[in-house]
């Protein structure tokens, strides 16, 4: 059925039951895949860099925001990768999804940042109108 599912995680509680649900369905198909995706927004990553400027663990904090949903995967045996992409997060989303042709893509409805959901438009929102499969937002 779904065979290529993209799971967008920025470690929210909304990111994490997505990801509870993306392991449910690639649980129905023995040979479904889950890629999780994290985006680093260039606001943040320059945050984060004035904020850590002597500290080696950036690319660490970023990894934590997706080890639950890693977690959940690899106790129900579910096959999954991790990537990290750099961008805005809904167009850079949009535009990995339509480039490698997933069957799904699986996303929390709102994530950490409210102040930019609320003036710039929930990404879930954008990626929903824009990806050329099915979206599942999770609330």
């Amino acid at each position: 059925m779904f065979k290529r599912i993209l799971l967008a995680t920025d470690g929210s509680e909304h990111s994490k039951r997505a990801g509870e649900n993306a392991v449910h369905i690639a649980k129905c198909g023995s040979d479904s895949k889950i890629e999780v995706v994290y985006v680093v927004d260039a606001d943040r990553a320059k945050s984060d860099v004035l904020s850590n400027w002597n500290s080696a663990d950036i690319g660490d904090k970023r990894k934590q925001r997706m080890k639950e949903v890693e977690t959940i995967a690899k106790n129900a045996g579910v096959t999954y990768e991790l990537k990290i992409l750099h961008g805005e997060p809904g167009p850079t989303i949009v535009d990995y999804v339509n480039k490698n042709q997933f069957d799904l893509v699986v996303i929390g409805s709102r994530g950490l940042n409210a102040l930019q959901e609320l003036v710039l438009g929930s990404v879930s929102h954008k990626v929903a109108k824009r990806a050329n499969c099915p979206v599942l937002i999770v609330k």
